[in-house]
């Protein structure tokens, strides 16, 4: 089996952060985590006990310079941890969770110690919204995927999250700059940040995020819920298929190196071998 870490940065979002370290360290082992808090007014809460976790400066002043600089102590730090004999680095966002299909019967680390990775690996992207009406407020004691059916099929979650050399991420892990990216059959990333109504609605109210000029950013969090409740799902394997082919070989003309397709805004449901994946 490979040696793999997984890193994450967060500020004021332990909801997800807890889900994650519960996922990546049930798969990876609490050891191989590594969580930066982005504030020394941050607080590393009870539950990150046996990860690798630290305070750093605050980044940035505005959405766009705090992502740049995020990318940019997150590229370096998984540069130090394959100095230090990692094989793979894991790098996503505290509501982002990679996972391969149950179907074929692999944990994440077995999974990708099984692949032939160059520089870098994409899951195919599932942007996770809350169907109205039918599903409630998201629980942090039950399994994600028990609570959640409905997902976008769009490429701003295909992410070049798996790295096996020190690469330079672009900002929020879209892509590795100035390098190619291939997307890995049946390996999906899972992004949950669109996926509740209600705590969508908190981080209006959240001062913080605000002032860094998140508001705009927030509000197109809701337009996943709006397509996944308005929109009739279809089939998830016959999709993703679709998906991953046009996302593969697609590419939009201002960046070579991000996937693109055609502006399709598909919604597929969740097949429920995934419920207990998360």
């Amino acid at each position: 089996m490979k040696k793999i870490a997984a890193i994450t940065m967060v500020r004021n979002d332990d909801f997800f952060l807890r889900k994650w370290v519960e996922y990546y360290g049930a798969q990876l082992g609490r050891e191989h985590l590594y969580i930066y808090f982005d504030g020394l007014d941050q607080e590393i809460p009870a539950f990150c006990e046996g990860t690798c976790s630290e305070r750093i400066a605050k980044l940035g002043t505005d959405v766009v310079s705090n992502d740049k600089a995020r990318v940019a102590v997150m590229s370096a730090r998984a540069a130090q941890l394959f100095a230090e004999g990692y094989e793979l680095v894991i790098g996503t966002d505290a509501d982002e969770f990679l996972a391969p299909d149950p179907a074929l019967g692999l944990s994440l680390p077995a999974f990708l110690s099984g692949l032939k990775v160059r520089g870098s690996v994409s899951a195919l992207g599932l942007d996770v919204g809350q169907k109205l009406g039918e599903e409630g407020d998201l629980a942090a004691d039950a399994p994600f995927l028990r609570q959640r059916h409905y997902a976008q099929l769009g490429t701003r979650y295909t992410k070049a999250a798996v790295l096996a050399a020190p690469l330079p991420w672009g900002s929020g892990f879209h892509r590795v700059r100035g390098h190619n990216f291939h997307i890995v059959k049946d390996l999906y990333l899972f992004h949950f940040g669109y996926a509740d109504l209600r705590r969508i609605q908190e981080r209006f109210q959240d001062p913080n995020r605000l002032a860094l000029g998140w508001e705009k950013h927030l509000k197109k969090r809701s337009r996943t819920i709006d397509l996944v409740t308005r929109r009739r799902a279809l089939d998830f394997d016959s999709w993703t298929r679709r998906a991953r082919c046009l996302q593969q070989f697609l590419r939009p003309p201002y960046a070579w190196n991000k996937p693109a397709m055609l502006g399709l805004k598909r919604v597929v449901r969740i097949p429920d071998r995934f419920q207990d994946c998360l």
